[in-house]
């Protein structure tokens, strides 16, 4: 005699997208998205974005940010649909490398130009300038390529750093 139930195929245990059921957040990757009252939208309970649903085709719409992001439900998890054009990836990444190099290319150009006289006291003041307008413009523009992207990394530690200022 054989007791052992049945085990379920894949398909009987997918699960669709529908307005009561409870998701995986597909941005913060930690809370969790449900149904809003009387309103045909996803909340997250930890990182609060505000999704519509297209259910035919079961996909999400980020609605809180100007960033195109949708994702579809596969039945156990997201996945990201590419909707942002390849022009714009490429100009973003361009504009970023330049933003990152230019100033201290120019600041490099210079020093090797009209380098210090070598009996100067202040004659590490342009190699310590190079790397301090390295190290700012290459912070900067990683922030706005994290602010743009939104990694689920980073907008986790960003929920979690304003909750930390605000108790």
């Amino acid at each position: 005699m054989n007791n052992q139930r049945p085990v379920a195929n894949q398909s009987e245990l997918k699960m669709g997208l529908d307005y009561q059921g409870v998701y995986p957040c597909p941005v913060c990757r930690h809370g969790q998205i449900s149904g809003l009252l009387m309103v045909d939208a996803f909340a997250c309970n930890f990182c609060r974005h505000i999704f519509t649903a297209n259910l035919a085709d079961q996909s999400l719409h980020l609605e809180d940010s100007h960033q195109p992001f949708r994702w579809q439900w596969t039945g156990y998890r997201w996945r990201l649909l590419r909707s942002q054009e390849i022009e714009v990836t490429l100009t973003l990444w361009l504009i970023a490398i330049a933003l990152t190099l230019l100033p201290p290319g120019l600041i490099w150009l210079t020093y090797h130009t009209f380098p210090p006289l070598p009996t100067s006291h202040r004659s590490w003041f342009p190699l310590f300038w190079l790397g301090l307008v390295f190290t700012t413009h290459f912070g900067l523009v990683l922030w706005l390529l994290l602010e743009h992207y939104q990694f689920p990394a980073y907008v986790a530690w960003q929920i979690r750093w304003q909750r930390w200022l605000n108790q």
